[in-house]
């Protein structure tokens, strides 16, 4: 939990309608930002940020989830990894509930799977401790924010010789997707509010080659009202100015080179490698594999199962990668609301707790009032 004392100022609401105020400087041209992160996503629906932004700037959400961007086949093989006899699979909480083509790691729990809940990958390694007699298998998703710490994990089961503890990486980076998803010509963005977490690893500087290429606006912003107004700001500012440069107004907590410490960790532990996302399909060493020095806590060699470069179909009808991509947004999905709910999800972006679908679903009117509608005995 954050101290109130220290986000409280970022949510003045004063502060909040005056640097909403000076958007009305900039409506000559229609703008279209795109936040790229999950985070950012649900504190926009929360926080109403899209009610009080001028008519021509529009936000629309990217690919900054990390369960909704692992494809169909890594999630297929996380949950044949729980149905191995003698295995226990931790997981974060996110991906219990995220469907597969044939169920979930939810209902591999319900046959009998050991499935653990866990909050960080050092508490998969005690399980594995506490368990000399099984394989442990953290499975790993996330982008740079989350991958220091696998590492880490890695790094501490070599060097105490645990042979039971393993990871399934389906960890990806961002840059590279940021890369890919620009290339699209018939996706219009007009800026990238940048994703707070990612950049306190790997620091504004990364983002420098992708508004220099692709002649974009980066700025990258906190999470409270004021963080993101301000940062929605910046970006109407670079764009009314004729600029694309990287901006950083999150510098509370990143920096220009990012964790430097942080990043060592990464590399010691991990090699680029190709990926698949969903949505963006293969995109070139986006994925973070496990370094040969420590494949011996490598799941997806030690089980001969695949990762990261295999391609399934999404489920019939729904449109989570078209919404990961900004091109459709939740309600346009002829799923959403429908077939696909909070509690009966057909896509990840519906279960996840950073997902599109789940922060529309969650927030917005018309679906508040169906939840509402759904109370009334």
């Amino acid at each position: 939990m954050i101290d109130e004392r220290y986000s409280a100022p970022y949510k003045d609401k004063k502060l909040v309608q005056a640097i909403a105020s000076r958007l009305n400087m900039f409506q000559e041209r229609p703008m279209r930002f795109m936040e790229v992160c999950g985070t950012h996503t649900m504190s926009i629906f929360r926080h109403g940020i899209r009610s009080i932004l001028p008519s021509n700037v529009e936000l629309v959400s990217g690919p900054g989830c990390p369960v909704c961007v692992t494809s169909q086949a890594d999630i297929d093989a996380m949950i044949g990894l729980a149905g191995q006899p003698g295995v226990i699979v931790a997981t974060f909480g996110d991906l219990l509930r995220v469907p597969g083509t044939k169920g979930s790691l939810a209902s591999a729990k319900a046959r009998g799977a050991r499935v653990e809940i866990v909050y960080s990958p050092a508490d998969a390694l005690k399980i594995a401790c506490a368990n000399p007699d099984h394989d442990v298998v953290f499975l790993g998703i996330g982008f740079e924010t989350t991958v220091p710490a696998v590492a880490a994990a890695l790094l501490e089961a070599r060097s105490r010789s645990i042979r039971n503890f393993f990871v399934f990486s389906s960890h990806k980076t961002m840059p590279r997707a940021l890369h890919a998803l620009l290339a699209d010509p018939e996706l219009r963005i007009d800026g990238l509010l940048c994703p707070g977490h990612v950049s306190t690893i790997i620091g504004a500087k990364a983002y420098e080659p992708l508004a220099e290429t692709k002649n974009v606006p980066c700025v990258i912003a906190g999470f409270e009202p004021a963080d993101i107004l301000q940062g929605i700001y910046m970006l109407a500012k670079q764009v009314y100015e004729g600029r694309h440069g990287v901006e950083n107004c999150y510098s509370r907590a990143v920096t220009w080179h990012g964790n430097e410490r942080a990043i060592k960790v990464m590399e010691r532990a991990f090699e680029p490698c190709d990926a698949v996302w969903r949505g963006l399909g293969k995109i070139d060493s986006s994925g973070l594999a496990i370094s040969p020095t420590l494949s011996m806590h490598d799941a997806s060699k030690h089980f001969g199962m695949w990762s990261q470069t295999t391609v399934t179909p999404d489920p019939r009808g729904c449109l989570c990668g078209e919404v990961i991509k900004g091109k459709k947004r939740p309600p346009e999905c002829p799923l959403f609301s429908r077939a696909c709910t909070p509690t009966s999800p057909v896509g990840p972006c519906m279960v996840s707790s950073e997902g599109s679908c789940a922060a529309y679903f969650r927030y917005s009117t018309p679906c508040r009032q169906e939840i509402a509608e759904q109370q009334i005995p």
